[in-house]
């Protein structure tokens, strides 16, 4: 059904008390005429769409060369590119403390989406025109304890997370390539630059996972389910 994942978030968006609308990242070669094409930074544009604001990056409007190539609208540089990276990461930004730190960061990790689509639609779940690839939540830790207890309730399986690197990294491709939900904080660069509240996390679901999280929510402690505790149990609490 067309308006199921904004149905999904509304449950969400109640339940959790969330403050930051839901957004959606979707992936698509289509053309489409909903959202700014406004020259912008993932990192920002996942800010901006989490008050309200919708985007079509593309190649040509994406501000950052990291974002750009992280979530697969461009080649990862090569060369002199490459080199420069490293000298920036490890110099300018100051976020790793040698080159060899720095390969292990991109080579231990997921590889990016490279060639996955000419553009990406970032915006508030409410407003999607296409199903998302990914919802992502700006929320605070208990808010992302309780995402991160629905998302698992039906298969118990452990998350497995990519906490660190570029922001765009672990919450948009990261889990657009493996198809697990990731929790971050980002990266120390995007957050600072961005102005995230200090108390913000980011929680990617990719989104055919979201139908499973919200039918958890009445079953679920985390969602609205009652805690029942054994009175034996009570006892030993007190």
């Amino acid at each position: 059904m067309e308006s199921a994942w904004k149905e999904e978030a509304g449950v969400l968006v109640e339940v959790l008390g969330l403050e930051r609308k839901p957004v959606a990242v979707t992936f698509t070669n289509d053309e489409v005429e909903e959202g700014s094409r406004e020259r912008i930074s993932f990192c920002r544009a996942l800010k901006r769409a989490a008050a309200g604001e919708a985007f079509v990056i593309e190649a040509a409007n994406s501000s950052c060369p990291g974002g750009s190539w992280h979530c697969g609208l461009s080649e990862p540089p090569s060369g002199r590119g490459w080199r420069f990276i490293q000298d920036f990461l490890t110099r300018g930004e100051k976020l790793t403390h040698s080159i060899v730190s720095f390969h292990r960061m991109q080579a231990l990790g997921s590889p990016p989406p490279a060639g996955l689509a000419d553009r990406v639609l970032i915006g508030p779940v409410e407003e999607a025109p296409l199903r998302p690839d990914l919802v992502v939540f700006v929320v605070d830790p208990e808010q992302a304890c309780r995402l991160i207890t629905l998302d698992h309730y039906w298969d118990g399986i452990p998350l497995r997370v990519e906490l660190t690197g570029a922001l765009c990294h672990s919450a948009i491709a990261y889990p657009v390539v493996t198809g697990r939900t990731n929790v971050t904080f980002g990266d120390w660069t995007a957050r600072r630059m961005q102005k995230y509240p200090r108390d913000a996390v980011f929680v990617s679901v990719p989104y055919e996972r979201m139908a499973a999280l919200v039918d958890a929510v009445p079953r679920c402690s985390a969602g609205n389910a009652p805690l029942e505790i054994p009175r034996e149990i009570e006892e030993h609490m007190e």
